[in-house]
C-alpha cells in the first residue's frame, strides 16, 4: 500500500515532497494530419497518495493525456516513467502496453458488463491474471465491502443504479491493487445529488487505501473538492499546477482566472501604481478602487486595465450610507434571482459596470433598491487589458 503521508493536505502552499511516482516530460500527441497537437510538450509530476486532477474544457487534451498515461494511446514524443521505470521513451524504443502498467482505469461509461454479476464483473481482472480462486473470493469480498456493495455479489449489471454501477467500476479497477488509479470523468453520468455523495465516498476510499489517483474532469467544483493538486489544461498545455486554493485564489493567467469559478470582470484606468504591485484604478470620473498585480508586472499610469474579483469577495450593503467609502461602488439592484442557498442579484453601478453578486439566502433584496458594493483590496487583482 502506498504512503499517503508524502502529500501535504489540500490548501497547503508547499508542494509535495520526495520523488514523484509518475513523471511526464515533453508529452506530445497529434491525431491524423492536424497541425495543432491534442497534447503539446506537456510536463507533469504526480506524487504517491495524492488525487491529481487534469482540469480543463472539452477538447483541451486532458482525456488524451490520461489515455497516454494508461497506455491506450502511444505518444508522438515524450517520456512517461513510474517510480523511475520508463513506460514510454521519446526515442520510441520503450512502450509498455497498458496491461503491464499496473494501473486501474474507470471510464466515463463505467463499462459494467451486463451479462455478468457484480462479483464476476469485479473478479474479471483477477481471473485474467490467473489469480487463485480462494484469493479472488477474498479480494472481491473485501473490495465490495469497501465500496458499499456487500450483498450485491449476485446482482446482474442491468439491475444496478447509476451509483451502483460506478461503485462496481471502481471496485473492478481497485481489486488487483494497482499502483495508480486513472479516472475519466467518473461522475458525469450521475445526477447532482449522487455526484456529491460519490465525491465524498471516493475521497474517503482513496484515503483509506492510500492509492494515487489521476482524474480527468471539466467540473471545477469536482476538481476543487476532491484534489490535492490540480493541473489546469488549455489547448494541450499546462496553464498552472497547484493546490485547489492556489489555482482558485492566485491564478497565473487569464484563462485560469476565468475558467476557475465565477469572476467579476471590469475595466478601469490606472491612477497610481507602486513597485510592490499595489494599484489604484478609477471607474469613469470617480469611484477609485485599490487592488494588486501578480508577479513583476506594474501598469503605467493612465493605461486601461482589467479589474477582477470573485463574487464571494464582494460585500453587499443594502444600506449604502452604512458602507465605508473606501473601495466601494454605488449602484442599483436590477434583477433578483432566488437560488435556494443564496440570492443572486445583478447590480448596475453608477460607474456603468453591471455586476452579478451574491447575498445570503433569505436576504430581502428588491429590484430598484440602492446598494453599495465594497471590495477588499486583498482580493482585487489587476490584469493587462
Amino acid at each position: 500500500m502506498l504512503d499517503s503521508k508524502q502529500v501535504k493536505p489540500s490548501g497547503s502552499t508547499d508542494g509535495p515532497t520526495g520523488e514523484p511516482i509518475l513523471r511526464i516530460r515533453g508529452l506530445t500527441k497529434k491525431f491524423g494530419s492536424q497541425e495543432v497537437a491534442a497534447v503539446s510538450g506537456l510536463d507533469l509530476d504526480v506524487y504517491a497518495g495524492e488525487i491529481f486532477t487534469l482540469l480543463g474544457p472539452s477538447g483541451c487534451g486532458k482525456t488524451t493525456t490520461l489515455r497516454l498515461i494508461g497506455g491506450l494511446e502511444q505518444p508522438d514524443q515524450g517520456d512517461i516513467a513510474v517510480l523511475g521505470h520508463p513506460l514510454v521513451s521519446g526515442d520510441g524504443r520503450v512502450f509498455v502496453p497498458s496491461h503491464r502498467r499496473n494501473m486501474g482505469m474507470v471510464f466515463q461509461s463505467y463499462a459494467v458488463w451486463p451479462h455478468l454479476s457484480v462479483f464476476e464483473n469485479v473478479a474479471y481482472p483477477l481471473r485474467a491474471r490467473k489469480t487463485p480462486r480462494a484469493e479472488i473470493l477474498e479480494r472481491v469480498t473485501r473490495i465490495l465491502a469497501l465500496v458499499g456493495l456487500s450483498g450485491f455479489e449476485s446482482r446482474p449489471g442491468p439491475l444496478l443504479s447509476g451509483g451502483q454501477q460506478q461503485r462496481v467500476a471502481l471496485a473492478r479497477a481497485l481489486v488487483y491493487e494497482p499502483r495508480i488509479l486513472l479516472l475519466d470523468e467518473p461522475f458525469s453520468n450521475l445526477d447532482a445529488n449522487l455526484r456529491e455523495q460519490m465525491r465524498l465516498e471516493l475521497k474517503i476510499l482513496q484515503r483509506e487505501l492510500g492509492i494515487t489517483v489521476v482524474m480527468v474532469t471539466h467540473d471545477q467544483t469536482e476538481a476543487l473538492s476532491l484534489s490535492d493538486r490540480i493541473a489546469v489544461i488549455n489547448n494541450g498545455q499546462v496553464e498552472q499546477v497547484g493546490t485547489p486554493i492556489e489555482v482558485y485564489r492566485t491564478p497565473v493567467s487569464e484563462f485560469v482566472r476565468d475558467f476557475m469559478g465565477q469572476t467579476l470582470i471590469m475595466q478601469a484606468t490606472v491612477l497610481d501604481a507602486d513597485a510592490a504591485g499595489s494599484v489604484t484604478v478609477q471607474f469613469g470620473d470617480e469611484s477609485a478602487i485599490v487592488g494588486h498585480t501578480e508577479g513583476s508586472w506594474i501598469p503605467d499610469k493612465g493605461t486601461t486595465v482589467i479589474v477582477a474579483v470573485r463574487p464571494e469577495n464582494v460585500e453587499v450593503n443594502l444600506d449604502p450610507q452604512l458602507a465605508t467609502p473606501a473601495n466601494t461602488l454605488q449602484g442599483v439592484v436590477d434583477t433578483v434571482l432566488f437560488l435556494g442557498d443564496r440570492t443572486q442579484s445583478r447590480v448596475i453601478c453608477d460607474c456603468g459596470e453591471n455586476l452579478v453578486v451574491n447575498l445570503p439566502s433569505g436576504t430581502a433584496c428588491e429590484e430598484g433598491a440602492p446598494v453599495a458594493l465594497t471590495f477588499s483590496e486583498k482580493y482585487v487583482s489587476i490584469w493587462p487589458a
